[in-house]
């Protein structure tokens, strides 16, 4: 991981709730200022729209969910047939979706973020 992505990473760690929400105007999910922040520093607006469709449509299925990104190692790339996967989960590990990405000029390796009563946010504003 490159400096630029490290910090990004720590600086996502300093968000502890929220002093106002955001929304996808479409869908009208709310996102935090913890998700604003990583959607502006990363360049990232597509990932905050996809995953909150895909949340969305689980909704059914468990109340709270889990989002987590993974950017695959080489040899998983070349197993798996694409750059990264994220897999929507209930909480409890049980997957519920997953959805690869053939390519991806997200930043960082790995991320994990909470849909919750119709918004997303980083672990740490839960």
């Amino acid at each position: 991981m490159n400096d630029k992505n490290k910090t990004l990473q720590e600086s996502l760690q300093q968000f502890c709730g929220t002093e106002q929400f955001f929304q996808l105007p479409l869908i009208r999910t709310r996102f935090t200022d913890g998700i604003h922040y990583l959607a502006e520093k990363a360049g990232c607006f597509w990932l905050i729209t996809d995953a909150s469709v895909i949340a969305k449509s689980l909704m059914d299925k468990s109340y709270f969910i889990t989002i987590d990104f993974k950017r695959l190692s080489e040899s998983e790339r070349q197993q798996k047939g694409c750059e990264a996967i994220i897999n929507y989960t209930d909480g409890n590990e049980t997957i519920l979706e997953t959805h690869r990405y053939n390519v991806t000029d997200f930043p960082l390796d790995e991320l994990r973020m909470y849909f919750v009563n119709n918004t997303l946010m980083l672990p740490s504003e839960y």
